[in-house]
């Protein structure tokens, strides 16, 4: 088990069924398995979107480049509920923003990160990569790498990588298995291609899994077998 991972949730997980705002149960749900980890041996560290707060398609009218500003405060704001789901339960969590927060975090740096995690406390990173343009995606692909994890998880709503769209085509199938190459080359959408490409190039494999489902947080985490990997290959 590598005891380093890099969890990466969307902001939706946090919002119950509508997937919007914060739920006070679903954001219980998700720390209490991350705790579980924790007590397991696992060291976290997580990156939330923030589609809860701030969707897409609600900003079209606003420019790009303010909207993915709109859209990093969201993660602050995720993160903070997080952090705060953390210390209910007595876990001293530590949450780093790549923009500036002022009170709210501390500024992020990659060896504050690896240092909380050297002491087995959760880091939660906020603000994306602190710059417009780049998804959440390529935000945990990076921290994973800054990080030295030994595994990105990539929490969905499906239960791994497919073939196509399983709501939207029938004949769409499951891959356990596949490699950065396939993933490209045959425009997998799970992740963005900057994110794939990152992993690629830094040999830091992936694991995609259904987030929704009770309990399997917990067991991505432990890296019970679920889900498709996605590795570099031979």
């Amino acid at each position: 088990m590598d005891r380093r991972v890099l969890l990466k949730l969307s902001g939706e997980v946090l919002g119950g069924e509508d997937g919007v705002g914060l739920d006070a149960a679903s954001v219980d749900r998700v720390v209490t398995e991350m705790v579980a980890a924790l007590a397991q041996g696992v060291e976290i560290g997580v990156v939330v979107g923030g589609g809860n707060f701030l969707r897409g398609a609600a900003t079209q009218h606003i420019e790009r480049v303010t909207a993915d500003q709109m859209g990093m405060l969201a993660t602050v704001m995720n993160a903070l509920a997080l952090g705060a789901a953390f210390h209910a339960r007595g876990v001293d969590a530590l949450v780093l923003s790549a923009i500036p927060a002022g009170q709210l975090a501390e500024p992020y740096g990659a060896w504050k990160a690896r240092s909380a995690l050297d002491a087995g406390r959760p880091v939660i990173l906020a603000g994306g990569t602190g710059n417009p343009l780049f998804t959440t995606d390529t935000c945990a692909s990076l921290r994973a790498i800054e990080i030295q994890a030994g595994l990105l998880l990539k929490g969905t709503k499906v239960d791994g990588v497919y073939t196509s769209d399983p709501k939207t085509d029938p004949t769409a199938k499951r891959l356990d298995q596949l490699t950065f190459t396939q993933a490209l080359d045959q425009g997998i959408e799970v992740m963005d291609r900057s994110a794939f490409s990152m992993c690629r190039d830094h040999s830091m494999r992936i694991r995609v899994f259904d987030m929704t489902q009770p309990g399997n947080i917990q067991r991505a985490l432990i890296q019970q077998d679920l889900g498709s990997e996605v590795t570099k290959g031979d």
